[in-house]
C-alpha cells in the first residue's frame, strides 16, 4: 500500500508526504534531485521527473496511490506528458490518483478525467505561504508594499491542502470528486499583514502601490506577460471562489482549518531581522 507523491519538495507535497506519514502509510517521494532533498526518517526518496515519464518506471512499482502535480517549471507551465504519465500509472496498478489542480485545464488533469483509475482534484485558493514573499521587504523595511489592498482572499494553510490530498488518496469515498479547499476566514491584505505583525511582535506598515507601481514590480521580476495580466486580473476582481469560505477541510478531515494567524506565528521567524 505503497503512496508515491509528486513535487514532493514543493510547498503542498511536502505536506502530503507529512500527512501520509502521519496517517502510518508507506511513503515514496518523488524528486528530480533526491540528494538535495530533506525528509523525515521512513521516508522513501526517489528520482524522477514528471517532464520525462519513462524516469517513473521504477517509482510506481507497487503504488496504490499516486499525488500529481500539473506544472513543470516555473510560473506554472502546464506539464505535457500527462497522458503518458496515465498509462504508465495504470500499467502499474494505481488505484487512485489526486491531482493538485493547477489554475486552469492541463493535458495532465483532463488525463487523470478521462482515464479509469479513480480521481480526486483538489483545487486549493490562494495558499498561506504567498505571505512569505513579503518576508524580505517586512524584514529589512518593516513593511508590505501591494496593490489593491482591500482585496480579500480566503487563502489556505498549506497542511489543510496536504492533510486532504493525504484522505483522498487514502480513504473510499473521494473518486470522481472535486474540491475547493479554503481556509477559515476571507481576509484583506491589510488583515494579513497586522497577523504578522501580531506573529512577529513587531509593526508592520502596509504600504498601497498603484496599479502602474504593481505592473513595473511584477515586469521588473521578469514575470511573463501572462503572469502579469493573471495577476492584475485576480488581484483586482477576484473571482468569488477565492474570496468565498468552504467548509472543505472539516468535511474531509474531520477538523476545522487552520487560520492565517496561526501560519504567521509558524513563520514568525522569516519576517525578523
Amino acid at each position: 500500500m505503497t503512496y508515491l507523491v509528486t513535487g514532493a519538495t514543493g510547498t503542498v507535497g511536502r505536506h502530503v508526504v507529512a500527512a501520509l506519514l502521519e496517517g502510518g502509510h508507506p511513503v515514496r517521494a518523488l524528486t528530480r534531485d533526491p540528494e538535495a532533498a530533506e525528509f523525515p526518517a521512513g521516508i522513501e526518496v526517489v528520482r524522477g521527473d514528471l517532464t520525462d515519464p519513462e524516469t517513473l518506471a521504477g517509482a510506481l512499482d507497487g503504488v496504490t496511490g499516486l499525488h500529481l502535480i500539473t506544472f513543470a517549471g516555473p510560473y506554472f507551465a502546464p506539464l505535457e506528458t500527462g497522458p503518458r504519465i496515465l498509462e504508465q500509472a495504470r500499467a502499474a496498478g494505481v488505484r487512485r490518483i489526486t491531482v493538485l489542480h493547477g489554475g486552469g485545464p492541463t493535458p495532465l488533469e483532463d488525463a487523470v478525467r478521462a482515464g479509469d483509475v479513480p480521481w480526486t482534484v483538489v483545487m486549493p485558493v490562494e495558499f498561506m505561504a504567498n505571505a512569505l514573499e513579503w518576508a524580505d521587504s517586512v524584514r529589512t523595511a518593516d513593511e508590505v508594499r501591494e496593490p489593491f489592498t482591500g482585496r480579500l482572499s480566503a487563502m489556505v494553510h498549506e497542511a489543510d491542502i496536504g492533510a486532504v490530498i493525504a484522505v483522498a488518496l487514502t480513504e473510499d469515498g473521494h473518486g470522481g470528486r472535486e474540491y475547493v479547499v479554503t481556509g477559515p476566514e476571507a481576509l484583506t491584505v491589510a488583515e494579513k499583514t497586522e497577523a504578522i505583525a501580531d506573529a512577529r511582535g513587531r509593526a508592520v506598515r502596509l504600504v498601497e502601490l498603484t496599479e502602474e507601481e504593481a505592473l513595473a514590480r511584477w515586469r521588473a521580476a521578469g514575470m511573463p506577460e501572462e503572469t502579469v495580466a493573471f495577476l492584475l486580473e485576480v488581484y483586482r476582481d477576484t473571482p468569488a471562489v477565492g474570496r468565498t469560505v468552504v467548509d472543505t477541510v472539516r468535511e474531509v478531515t474531520g477538523r476545522p482549518a487552520r487560520r492565517f494567524a496561526e501560519w504567521a506565528k509558524e513563520h514568525a521567524d522569516a519576517f525578523r531581522a
